[in-house]
């Protein structure tokens, strides 16, 4: 009998631990969904998209009110196309704005929303004209190491 009780409970605690890890990776694959699944889906147009993905968050004033559910790239006007789903609790007017931000130095990046003041909101379908493209650390560099050489031979030019 002893040894019947020790297996339920064996079994049971690696049950419950197959189910924590499982939780714990849907969570950090940000395969959660939004609260109530109901979202309307807006589209924003960028140069340069550095390296959001699909199911990256969208936040506004740091609380998460979306994800974003497609990137295509368009081959007329050459940007990246990006879908979000908005949660609908969560209303923005038509002229606001989305950029590509970074959490952290290093960190995961995400769409921000910056909402307008225009009395008409956003509908599903609708294009937000206002973005900014992401930083890309290495252009950053790169723009940093050639303005320092371009300093550098116009000292010895001056002496």
């Amino acid at each position: 009998m002893k040894r019947q009780l020790l297996d339920f409970w064996v079994g049971l605690f690696v049950a419950l631990g197959i189910a924590a890890l499982v939780f714990l990776s849907l969570r950090v694959a940000n395969l959660t969904g939004l609260d109530d699944g109901s979202a309307y889906s807006v589209l924003a147009e960028f140069d340069n998209i550095g390296g959001l993905k699909v199911r990256a968050p969208v936040k506004s004033a740091g609380v998460t009110v979306g994800r974003v559910s497609d990137i295509d790239y368009d081959t007329v006007q050459h940007k990246a196309v990006v879908t979000v789903a908005i949660d609908s609790r969560y209303q923005f007017s038509t002229d606001t704005s989305m950029s590509i931000l970074t959490s952290g130095l290093l960190g995961e990046q995400y769409i921000g929303i910056q909402t307008g003041s225009d009395s008409e909101m956003l509908q599903d379908g609708d294009l937000v004209w206002l973005t900014s493209s992401a930083m890309v650390l290495e252009n950053l560099i790169g723009e940093f190491l050639f303005s320092k050489a371009k300093e550098g031979t116009g000292d010895t030019e001056a002496q």
